[in-house]
Parts: structure tokens; C-alpha cells; sequence
């Protein structure tokens, strides 16, 4: 599986791409996610999908390494952003076991982790199956892939 960036930029008012993430957006605070906005999709786009990743998480599984915070999909192509805190659209499974977003909380004394918010836009809006974990929901979409990028933030705690 294989993917290039795009045109598509991914923001957000809360921290600057390579920015530390607000406390407020973490598992030590409030645990909501950050408002995130985007422009210049695809004209082909017929729905979004958006996964959190934190690939410095200290774990590494058969099949999977780092960890996941958030898995968020079935977005319409109608929307160029999500607000603070969203709960609509169909959530994945996270690495906590969730099906919600799951704020940066590395280990402490484990120096500062990077979290990749990656957006991709899709040539397909069939529904997908709530549920899905983040390689899941990879598999699924990867033949309708037509766009992709991301925001990275950063978080670190004290030892």
C-alpha cells in the first residue's frame, strides 16, 4: 500500500503544523479532539477519511507498530473541516479500544511524540462498517484513495 501526498492542505486553530499540541487536546486534560479544517481536495472527492497515528509510541506488534488515537470516516465530501470535540461520522477502533479520539498521553520521560493527523480523500462514498482498527480501515479505502496529507503536532510529557 502505497500513497503520495497531494495538493489537499490539512490545518488547524489549535497548534501549527510540527506544533506542540494544546494540553486540552490530550489524555491528561480534556481528551477532545482538536478543530481541524481543509482545502483544495480533489474536484473527484465523494467523502473524506481521517486517522491519527502516533508512530514514537514505544510498541510494535505483528502486523502494526506505534499507536493509534483516532480512526474517523464516512465524513462527506460536502465538509472542509470538523469542529472541536466532533462526534459525528463513523468512528474506528483506536488503540485504547475506543470508538471515539484518544489524546496524546506518552509515556512519561519518553521525550516528545509526533502525531500524524492524515486526511484522505476518497473517489467512493459507499458507507463503511463502523469499527474498523486504522490498518483496517486502510485496506478498505486504499483503491479510493485520490488525495492525501497531513498535520503533525507534537506532545511530550515530564518523567
Amino acid at each position: 500500500m502505497g500513497f503520495a501526498l497531494s495538493e489537499m492542505q490539512l490545518t488547524s486553530t489549535a497548534f501549527a503544523d510540527g506544533g506542540a499540541i494544546p494540553a486540552r487536546h490530550t489524555g491528561e486534560s480534556d481528551d477532545v479532539s482538536p478543530e481541524l479544517a481543509w482545502t483544495d481536495a480533489p474536484e473527484e472527492t465523494r467523502a473524506f477519511a481521517l486517522i491519527c497515528h502516533d508512530p514514537d509510541a514505544p510498541l510494535v506488534k505483528p502486523g502494526t507498530y506505534g499507536y493509534v488515537h483516532w480512526v474517523l470516516y464516512n465524513i462527506p465530501a460536502s465538509a472542509n473541516g470538523l469542529p472541536e470535540g466532533v462526534s459525528d461520522f463513523t468512528c474506528g477502533v483506536n488503540d485504547f479500544g475506543n470508538a471515539s479520539y484518544g489524546g496524546p498521553m506518552p509515556p512519561g520521560g519518553h521525550g516528545t511524540h509526533r502525531y500524524f493527523f492524515w486526511l484522505f480523500a476518497l473517489s467512493n462514498d459507499s458507507p463503511v462498517e463502523p469499527g474498523l482498527s486504522m490498518w483496517q480501515l486502510l485496506e478498505k479505502i486504499e483503491p479510493d484513495v485520490i488525495g492525501m496529507n497531513r498535520l503533525m503536532g507534537t506532545y511530550s510529557r515530564p518523567a
